[in-house]
């Protein structure tokens, strides 16, 4: 895999990228049990009203579940969809797990030099619990859909990204799993996309997959290797014994 161009920044994905894959765990179970409806029925609605919820189109985070629970066939009062949001954010934050070398990565492109940002399709529950993520303090920006009100392949996401960073598209390296068709937008706004083929990502929840077939790489750690390859060391010229005799 060649990547010749020099990098100033690299643009990262957050779900499937920077985190482990993700799945809903046992904590949605308690959200269905507040919202009073079945777990796989409050499943299939988070799924159907995801862009909705992840663009901010169906209102502020209480009344988006609102949407969500009269979907699954539930009518809980304003009390009831507070409640049951702060256990979705729970739950959400549960379900959230860094990569291992995440943190090592983020804070070594920032010795290097590299502005690093996060750019994700998120609902609401990721800005609730994101500063407490030891991730936070390390990326220049973060760029989230609800805030943006447009999700991914949108010229936007990926613009916002260059200009809170003071870069222009064509020096950043853009790291994701490849949803939302993220990869191809990325290229379509000039930079470089490299998707992260983890070994994990199988059972990733995934929206609107990408067909990439471009450059992929295995780990996070990898993305040193594209921002700085390493060099090959310089052959030792044999030593010259000077005589006097």
């Amino acid at each position: 895999m060649s990547h010749a161009r020099a990098y100033r920044a690299v643009v990262f994905d957050f779900f499937g990228t920077l985190t482990e894959a993700v799945q809903r765990g046992p904590g949605h179970d308690r959200v269905a049990a507040l919202l009073g409806c079945q777990t796989a029925a409050l499943a299939q609605a988070l799924d159907e009203t995801f862009t909705d919820r992840s663009t901010a189109s169906l209102g502020d985070a209480i009344g988006a579940l609102g949407v969500v629970a009269r979907l699954a066939g539930a009518r809980p009062t304003i009390a009831v969809l507070r409640a049951a949001y702060a256990a979705r954010v729970d739950a959400v934050r549960a379900d959230t797990r860094l990569r291992p070398d995440a943190v090592t990565v983020l804070r070594s492109l920032r010795r290097r030099g590299l502005r690093t940002a996060v750019v994700s399709d998120c609902t609401p529950e990721l800005a609730e619990f994101w500063p407490e993520l030891p991730i936070a303090a390390l990326v220049n920006a973060r760029v989230f859909s609800t805030e943006e009100r447009h999700h991914k392949p949108h010229p936007r996401m990926y613009s916002a990204a260059t200009a809170r960073l003071d870069v222009e598209p064509a020096s950043c390296l853009y790291v994701g799993d490849g949803g939302s068709h993220e990869l191809s937008g990325a290229a379509a706004v000039g930079m470089t996309p490299v998707r992260l083929a983890a070994a994990d990502l199988g059972r990733h929840l995934v929206f609107r997959r990408d067909p990439w077939q471009g450059s992929e790489i295995a780990t996070l750690t990898e993305v040193l290797d594209i921002v700085s390859p390493p060099t090959v060391p310089a052959q030792r010229r044999p030593s010259v014994s000077l005589s006097t005799g």
